[in-house]
Protein backbone atom coordinates (compact mmCIF):
# COMPACT_ATOMS: atom_id res chain seq x y z
CA UNK A 1 0.00 0.00 0.00
CA UNK A 2 2.98 2.48 0.65
CA UNK A 3 3.20 5.36 -2.05
CA UNK A 4 -1.07 5.19 -2.73
CA UNK A 5 -1.56 8.36 -1.09
CA UNK A 6 -3.41 8.98 -3.78
CA UNK A 7 -6.31 6.26 -2.86
CA UNK A 8 -9.36 7.45 -2.24
CA UNK A 9 -11.29 4.39 -0.22
CA UNK A 10 -15.19 4.82 0.82
CA UNK A 11 -15.14 2.91 4.09
CA UNK A 12 -18.31 0.92 5.21
CA UNK A 13 -20.21 0.50 8.40
CA UNK A 14 -18.77 -2.82 8.63
CA UNK A 15 -15.60 -1.78 8.62
CA UNK A 16 -15.64 1.32 11.12
CA UNK A 17 -17.45 -1.00 13.90
CA UNK A 18 -14.94 -3.53 13.74
CA UNK A 19 -12.11 -1.16 13.47
CA UNK A 20 -13.35 1.16 16.56
CA UNK A 21 -14.15 -2.20 18.57
CA UNK A 22 -10.47 -3.22 18.00
CA UNK A 23 -11.17 -6.55 16.13
CA UNK A 24 -8.60 -8.29 14.57
CA UNK A 25 -10.32 -9.10 11.02
CA UNK A 26 -8.75 -8.97 7.48
CA UNK A 27 -10.95 -5.52 6.53
CA UNK A 28 -9.75 -3.82 9.51
CA UNK A 29 -5.66 -4.67 9.00
CA UNK A 30 -6.66 -3.48 5.68
CA UNK A 31 -8.12 0.01 7.04
CA UNK A 32 -5.27 0.03 9.10
CA UNK A 33 -2.87 -0.31 6.17
CA UNK A 34 -4.91 2.63 4.13
CA UNK A 35 -4.32 5.17 7.38
CA UNK A 36 -0.90 4.46 7.50
CA UNK A 37 -0.48 4.75 3.64
CA UNK A 38 -2.32 8.03 4.17
CA UNK A 39 -4.97 6.90 1.30
CA UNK A 40 -8.19 9.45 0.96
CA UNK A 41 -10.68 7.68 3.52
CA UNK A 42 -14.17 8.76 2.87
CA UNK A 43 -17.61 7.96 4.05
CA UNK A 44 -20.90 9.11 2.93
CA UNK A 45 -23.78 10.50 5.09
CA UNK A 46 -25.62 6.83 5.40
CA UNK A 47 -22.34 5.64 6.95
CA UNK A 48 -21.85 8.53 9.06
CA UNK A 49 -25.20 8.27 10.69
CA UNK A 50 -25.14 4.09 10.71
CA UNK A 51 -22.06 4.55 12.50
CA UNK A 52 -22.51 7.44 15.10
CA UNK A 53 -26.28 5.91 15.68
CA UNK A 54 -24.69 2.71 17.33
CA UNK A 55 -22.42 4.41 19.76
CA UNK A 56 -24.04 4.32 23.35
CA UNK A 57 -21.18 6.57 25.41
CA UNK A 58 -21.63 9.87 25.42
CA UNK A 59 -17.23 10.66 25.25
CA UNK A 60 -17.01 7.78 22.73
CA UNK A 61 -19.99 9.61 20.15
CA UNK A 62 -17.78 12.56 20.44
CA UNK A 63 -14.50 10.96 19.80
CA UNK A 64 -15.78 8.96 16.71
CA UNK A 65 -17.81 12.11 15.40
CA UNK A 66 -14.25 14.47 15.60
CA UNK A 67 -12.15 11.23 14.04
CA UNK A 68 -14.84 11.12 11.12
CA UNK A 69 -15.38 14.33 10.74
CA UNK A 70 -11.81 14.39 9.70
CA UNK A 71 -12.28 12.34 6.47
CA UNK A 72 -13.87 13.18 3.22
CA UNK A 73 -17.51 13.39 3.03
CA UNK A 74 -19.28 12.45 -0.34
CA UNK A 75 -22.48 13.71 -1.39
CA UNK A 76 -25.64 11.98 -1.80
CA UNK A 77 -27.46 13.41 -4.47
CA UNK A 78 -30.77 13.26 -6.13
CA UNK A 79 -29.19 10.83 -8.38
CA UNK A 80 -27.60 8.61 -6.11
CA UNK A 81 -30.35 7.61 -4.63
CA UNK A 82 -32.30 6.95 -8.03
CA UNK A 83 -29.35 4.58 -8.83
CA UNK A 84 -29.67 2.52 -5.40
CA UNK A 85 -33.28 1.82 -6.51
CA UNK A 86 -32.24 1.20 -9.58
CA UNK A 87 -29.49 -1.17 -8.42
CA UNK A 88 -31.87 -2.98 -6.14
CA UNK A 89 -34.71 -3.65 -8.93
CA UNK A 90 -31.91 -4.79 -11.34
CA UNK A 91 -30.82 -7.90 -8.36
CA UNK A 92 -34.13 -8.58 -7.58
CA UNK A 93 -35.42 -9.36 -11.05
CA UNK A 94 -32.38 -11.73 -11.12
CA UNK A 95 -33.27 -13.20 -7.55
CA UNK A 96 -30.64 -11.63 -5.85
CA UNK A 97 -32.04 -10.10 -2.81
CA UNK A 98 -29.99 -7.22 -0.97
CA UNK A 99 -30.97 -7.38 2.89
CA UNK A 100 -30.13 -3.55 3.31
CA UNK A 101 -31.86 -1.32 0.85
CA UNK A 102 -29.22 1.23 2.47
CA UNK A 103 -26.34 -1.39 0.92
CA UNK A 104 -27.64 0.08 -3.02
CA UNK A 105 -26.88 4.06 -1.81
CA UNK A 106 -23.56 3.33 -0.29
CA UNK A 107 -22.35 1.04 -3.43
CA UNK A 108 -24.18 4.18 -5.59
CA UNK A 109 -21.61 6.58 -4.42
CA UNK A 110 -18.69 4.24 -4.49
CA UNK A 111 -19.77 4.21 -8.41
CA UNK A 112 -20.44 7.89 -8.87
CA UNK A 113 -16.92 8.59 -7.23
CA UNK A 114 -15.42 5.92 -9.06
CA UNK A 115 -13.32 4.56 -5.90
CA UNK A 116 -13.05 1.23 -4.13
CA UNK A 117 -15.57 0.86 -1.07
CA UNK A 118 -13.61 -1.63 1.86
CA UNK A 119 -16.47 -3.87 3.29
CA UNK A 120 -17.70 -6.95 5.42
CA UNK A 121 -20.98 -7.18 4.01
CA UNK A 122 -21.51 -9.93 1.51
CA UNK A 123 -24.32 -8.11 -0.07
CA UNK A 124 -21.60 -5.54 -1.62
CA UNK A 125 -20.01 -8.95 -3.52
CA UNK A 126 -23.49 -9.20 -5.31
CA UNK A 127 -23.90 -5.23 -6.07
CA UNK A 128 -20.05 -5.80 -7.32
CA UNK A 129 -20.56 -9.01 -9.57
CA UNK A 130 -23.51 -7.29 -11.83
CA UNK A 131 -22.69 -3.44 -11.62
CA UNK A 132 -19.41 -0.97 -12.09
CA UNK A 133 -19.18 -1.36 -7.90
CA UNK A 134 -14.77 -1.63 -7.37
CA UNK A 135 -14.53 -3.53 -4.04
CA UNK A 136 -11.57 -4.87 -1.66
CA UNK A 137 -11.25 -8.59 -1.96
Amino acid sequence: MAGDAWLMVLVDTTVWIDFFADRGASHVATLQELIEAEADLSLCGVILAEVLQGIRSDTDFIKTREYLGDLILLPMRHGTFVRAAEVYRFLGKKGITIRKPVDCMIASVAIENDIHLLHNDRDFYHIAKYTKLSVFD
